[in-house]
């Protein structure tokens, strides 16, 4: 049996707010990754991978979520038994691709499933070596949302890939672009209507987004049944590409972010959905919850940056949510793709605009301060359970990347033990200029 050796740190890390939520007797949320690989996958690089490349990334990577005799939880490292976080599923041999999809699907069903135990570090791979439609091999990644968020998680991910192409290049990814306004003379005259409208915005949102933690539920729909408990019951996972070219042309037409187009194409085809299964809940009462990276960023940055203490995108769990009201179908306004993209638009940009969000953060702080982790995790899964979907999104690579020289075709994220519908956009820039979406 093979161990990983480390030096012991003087004191263990404490584990954040928002790490205790998500690793609570109410919520236990994962992030889970799949690779998709371009050849049979060859697993034997795997253990000297983890211990070389991936434990040394993060020491949470290598720690237990223990809590003290006064009921604070922190990170304290331990020996890492690398053979207990590999596993290789064993299916029938000699099946075509399309029936290895069913035992796939099935495959991350039971992943999604299972939850982590707390008497070792909370990550696992899951190693596929049978063909399917998508890729000749897959990899799955899971990790507890308590190691971090997808920010950092992605960062600890492509820290163990390489281009495809040539190894000895860096990764690259498009530019985060921030709009500025430079006319300082029009600002000045619009300072005061616009402090104006934040504060009315940010009364209402607050309120709003309150009452939708703790009272107001979304109406029951195809998309939401409103049943406890739904998120420990079987998954099913969808996957759709669009052509960046075509987003990139509504983008420009309507003077968005491409961001803005997916949530936009999200919203539109969930009402089809609704309509076609329910055609009364084409105007019914649904709510996404859209996360937003609250780091000062500009891009992706080094995990030398991101565990720097001084770091303005440090390593850990750095995100908001906005309630965004899903547009009806029945409005004649909106029945074009087109307007629930800018509907999308101007809703999020208006929120964004609000410091409701800075107050939900001020509340969540009050309420563990005072009644405790545990209740705040309530408050939030309260928050989850309310709506009807939750939308976030990864911004990938440029390039084809490769993981131990097996290329990958394919990579998407999702977030697990939510008590909602998830959809996560990762956004695949590469030169077949594609998007996957799920």
């Amino acid at each position: 049996m093979e161990y990983l050796e480390h030096e012991k740190e003087e004191e263990d890390q404490p584990v954040s707010p928002t790490g205790q939520y998500f690793n609570s007797s109410v919520l236990q949320v994962s992030i889970m990754s799949i690779l998709e690989s371009d050849i049979p996958i060859d697993d034997s690089p795997t253990l000297s991978l983890l211990k070389d490349v991936f434990l040394p990334i993060n020491p949470r990577f290598s720690s237990l979520m223990v809590e003290d005799k006064n009921g604070v939880k922190h990170w304290k490292r331990v020996e890492v038994k690398l053979e207990d976080h590999v596993n290789v599923p064993i299916f029938p041999d000699g099946l075509s691709p399309e029936s290895y999809d069913d035992y796939f699907d099935d495959c991350l069903t039971k992943i999604a499933m299972k939850e982590f135990p707390q008497s070792r570090p909370l990550w696992e791979i899951h190693i596929i070596k049978y063909p399917t439609s998508n890729a000749a091999g897959t990899v799955v990644f899971k990790l507890h949302h308590a190691l971090g968020d997808g920010f950092s998680l992605m960062g600890a991910l492509l820290s163990c890939l390489q281009r495809a192409d040539n190894p000895n290049l860096p990764i690259t990814f498009p530019s985060f672009k921030v709009s500025s306004n430079l006319d300082s003379g029009r600002s000045i005259i619009r300072a005061v209507p616009r402090a104006l409208s934040a504060a009315f915005n940010t009364v209402s949102d607050f309120g709003w987004g309150l009452l939708k933690s703790t009272a107001v539920e979304d109406d029951r729909t195809p998309i939401r049944s409103g049943d406890p408990g739904v998120e420990f019951r079987p998954m099913s996972i969808a996957t759709i590409s669009f052509s960046l070219d075509n987003i990139q042309k509504i983008k420009a037409k309507l003077g968005v972010t491409i961001n803005d187009v997916l949530t936009g194409i999200i919203f539109f085809g969930t009402r089809l959905y609704m309509q076609s299964m329910n055609h009364a809940s084409r105007n019914a009462n649904s709510t996404a919850l859209v996360l937003l990276n609250t780091r000062v960023i500009s891009g992706y940055k080094s995990l030398k940056e991101m565990t720097a203490s001084d770091s303005s995108s440090q390593w850990g769990n750095q995100f908001a949510f906005l309630h965004v009201t899903l547009p009806e179908l029945v409005d004649a306004k909106f029945t074009s793709p087109l307007d629930f993209v800018a509907k999308a638009q101007q809703t999020i940009q208006r929120k964004r605009n609000s410091l409701a969000v800075h107050l939900t953060g001020r509340l969540l702080e009050t309420l563990r301060k005072y009644r405790g982790p545990e209740v705040t995790a309530r408050y939030i899964h309260g928050t989850l359970k309310n709506s009807s979907m939750t939308i976030s999104n990864m911004i990938g690579p440029m390039e084809q990347v490769a993981l131990a020289n097996h290329p990958c075709r394919g990579m998407y994220f999702m977030t697990l033990g939510s008590p909602e519908v998830y959809l996560m956009k990762y956004n695949i820039c590469r030169k077949n200029k594609s998007m996957n979406s799920f």
